[in-house]
């Protein structure tokens, strides 16, 4: 309950999450459960300005590929609380979960996430941040 679990490939040692069940890159099972940061990196970014029908969400709006920390492997979600323009890749941001009487067991648990005031990483470094974050790194 409000933790994002990823899974490690047991030959590339890549961190997928959501859990997959398999490694896309080896092709193998991933069993190993990895418990992950509740924040993440931008790796890469759109602005939604065209109405999307049956979708409650007013344009225009972020919608990002992020990596958590731990994890390797992007996965898409919304951004929000934020000037939109402000957003970069490298950006650093949280989850913001949505009340626990509506959680399931689906990345939905997690309304948005918002950015933080952080330094930014460096594009090279996206994917390969431990659960603990910037927590020791030096990326000035």
């Amino acid at each position: 309950k409000g933790v994002l679990t990823g899974q490690r490939c047991p030959r590339c040692e890549q961190v997928y999450i959501p859990p997959r069940g398999s490694c896309a890159a080896c092709g193998v099972p991933t069993e190993e459960e990895v418990v992950l940061s509740n924040k993440a990196t931008v790796q890469s970014f759109t602005i939604v300005s065209i109405p999307i029908p049956g979708n409650e969400i007013e344009p225009p709006y972020v919608v990002a590929n992020l990596v958590a920390d731990g994890a390797n492997i992007s996965f898409i979600h919304l951004l929000s609380e934020c000037v939109n323009e402000e957003v970069r890749i490298g950006q650093r941001v949280q989850a913001v979960w949505r009340p626990e009487e509506e959680w399931d067991y689906a990345m939905d648990n997690i309304r948005y996430f918002i950015p933080l005031d952080e330094p930014d990483v460096p594009v090279d470094s996206i994917g390969t941040l431990p659960v603990t974050g910037l927590e020791g790194q030096d990326y000035d």
